[in-house]
Formats: C-alpha cells, structure tokens, sequence
C-alpha cells in the first residue's frame, strides 16, 4: 500500500528514474565518495580537488508555510535555511570538506502568499547557522544569490542552496568499507549542545509521505497551495493530526507541525573534531534519500548488517502509526533516528562515541560489516529484519 501511495504522490525513495537519467555522467575522480569530487579546476593544483554541490529543502517548504500561515511563527522558515544548508554541508564533510565552504542561495517564491518578511527569516537563518558554526572552527562565507518571484512555477517558496570547497586530495575521505569494520551510528534526535530545543530527527527526507499521512484531510481545503491537484484526494492529507496538537517529549511540549518541521541537525561540529583525530575513517554515510538503505550505493561486495541501531524516536513511531506504512518501508523513506553512520576499525570507535556524546547526541555500535556478494544491506529492528 505504500508503494502505492508514493506513487499516486508523485514520490519515490529509490529516485529509480533520477539514477536512470544521470547513470551516464561521469562520477568524478573517486566514483564510491559520497560526493562527486572534480580536479582541481579552479586553481589547476593538482594536489587539491573541487567539490560543489547543490540540494534544497524540498517539500519541507510546503509544510513550513502551512505552519507559519496558522501560527503565524516565522522561525520555522529559520529552520527552512538550515534545512537546505545542512543538505550540502554534511553530505560535503562526509568526504572531509568541513570548513574554508562558499555557500551560494537560490530562492524561488510565489510573491502573492510568500511576504518579504518569509524570505528575511530565510536570510536570517542563513546567517545565523553560518556564524554558530564559525564557533565550532566551521568556516562558511556567504557568497550571495538568486532570490526570485516565480510565481507561474513555484506554488509557494523553494529554497535551495550550492555549496563549494577546495581541498587537498591527501585530506579526502574516500569510502573503502572493509570487511571487519564496525558502524558507528550518531543519532538524529534530541538536542544537542548547539541546539535549542528538542530535534524530533526529521531531516529534509520523506516529508511528502510524512505530512500527507500525518496532517488532517481538513488541510486540504484550508491551504490548497500546499500540495499538487494532480494528487488524488485519496492520499491527501489522510492523518489525524493537527499542526498544533501537542506531543512532550524529553519534558518538552512540542506541537506536532515543529515536531515534523525539527530543523536538520548539521553534524559539521561533530565530523569536524572527529576527523581533526586523524583516524582511519574508512567510510561516512548521511543517511538522507534512501535512509538505512543508503549505503548500498557506496560498497562493492559487502553485507552491512545493522543489528543495534538506536531506539526509534517518537516522531517516526508517529509516522508509522499514522501512515500504516511497513517497516521495511520506512527505514529505506526515513532515517529512523541514526542519521550519520562513520565506518571504521572497532579500535576507533569509542573515540568517535566519545566525541559525539560531548556534543549530547547520542551514539553507539550499530552494526558492522562482513564479506558478500554484491551489494547487501541487513536491517534488524525492534519489528523485524528487512534485507535492501
């Protein structure tokens, strides 16, 4: 039934079509890295390399604007910037990219239902994630943009950013999981020390699936600019949730529109002291599109297995139950709380936990790695075991 849903959503958490069409590109000088790693084009050294990678909010926006428009709170359009930012910035340290980044933004807006003061927040929190990260070590220099008033294209506000950095190649992390690796997992959920309130693990995957089976059919009619009319009305909106029905979590009381609407953590502080300790890292994964299954795009021959993953949080137990959607399902949609994954020898493991626990986001051992034919990847939770 899922599948079908996604379907009839215009969605897909495999993005089969999206490989189909750029499996010919070149996949730049390391083809298992996280990103696409070019020479050095900008300077002609070839002892550096250039990365530049764009990635937006996605359909975040919509929900975001259905919460500012019944609350009025425009600090959720804060989280918005944050969203789109972290989306390239982790996916970039995940090769080792973590500071010296130029940071460009590309706003797309409906001028009759998104106000300037939408757009200002955006800024804002652009600024504002660029200069706590300056705090951590993190340096990101803000080089402009597009801010547009499309409204013939975009239903209410896209928000994309592209990020670029030029590093040494001797400083690339370049995946090379290896067979006797254990899988260090960092959580998506909680707060930690650079956060301000209680994070549900969100990320900027998923949300299509998320608000339609979370959010009451009432919505439809009340914000039709929310969602595409081509949509059948079957699955629209089909929760029993309200924006601002609350939940407490962690001796917080939390509306379950933020709950969804929890600004993507950045890992940058995190991977930034980790990789400082020089250990031999042989493979980070974020786990965004795809989710636990992610990785089975960076191995060769390898069996993950992930037998220890950290304890579901409430946000995607509440997914579940809303949506009916099947486990199996949504590990490979949602990140289900581990949303960083480092894959090293067990002697640097506990370094890496150590790390990530002074920043309160809890890690553990999650699993490890094994020979296989092919590329195979072993999910054990709390409701099942389910092979990608």
């Amino acid at each position: 039934m899922s599948n079908y849903k996604y379907d009839l959503r215009g969605v897909s958490a495999t993005k089969d079509e999206v490989h189909k069409a750029i499996k010919n590109l070149d996949k730049g000088l390391y083809p298992k890295a996280f990103c696409k790693i070019l020479p050095d084009f900008a300077a002609g050294d070839p002892a550096y390399c250039n990365l530049m990678h764009a990635d937006t909010a996605g359909t975040k926006t919509s929900l975001a604007y259905m919460y500012w428009k019944e609350t009025g709170d425009l600090s959720v359009w804060k989280g918005i910037a944050q969203d789109a930012i972290v989306m390239n910035l982790d996916d970039m340290a995940c090769v080792g990219a973590v500071s010296n980044i130029l940071l460009s933004s590309t706003i797309g807006r409906n001028k009759n239902l998104i106000t300037g003061d939408v757009v200002q927040a955006v800024i804002e929190g652009t600024t504002e994630l660029v200069e706590k990260m300056k705090s951590f070590g993190v340096e990101i220099h803000q080089a402009g943009g597009e801010t547009a008033d499309v409204g013939d294209i975009v239903r209410t506000i896209d928000v994309g950013y592209t990020a670029f950095a030029r590093i040494k190649r001797e400083d690339l992390i370049v995946n090379d999981i290896k067979a006797g690796d254990v899988i260090v997992g960092l959580a998506s959920y909680g707060q930690s020390t650079y956060e301000d309130s209680y994070n549900g693990g969100m990320g900027s995957n998923g949300l299509t699936s998320a608000r339609h089976d979370v959010f009451d059919h009432v919505y439809a009619e009340k914000y039709p600019d929310s969602y595409d009319h081509h949509t059948p009305d079957e699955v629209v909106f089909v929760g029993t949730k309200k924006l601002t029905d609350t939940i407490t979590i962690d001796g917080q009381e939390i509306t379950i529109g933020k709950l969804v609407l929890s600004p993507t953590r950045t890992y940058l502080p995190v991977l930034a002291k980790v990789i400082e300790q020089g250990l031999d890292i042989h493979g980070i994964i974020h786990n965004t599109g795809g989710g636990q299954a992610k990785v089975s795009k960076f191995i060769e021959n390898r069996h993950i297995i992930k037998d220890n993953l950290l304890p579901i949080p409430p946000l995607f137990q509440m997914i579940q139950e809303e949506s009916g959607t099947d486990w199996k399902e949504m590990y490979r949609v949602f990140n289900m709380g581990t949303r960083l994954e480092f894959y090293v020898s067990e002697k640097d493991a506990q370094t890496i936990i150590d790390i990530s626990k002074s920043f309160n986001i809890d890690a553990q051992i999650i699993g490890r790695v094994e020979e296989g034919e092919g590329e195979k990847v072993t999910v054990k939770g709390p409701y099942g075991e389910y092979v990608y």
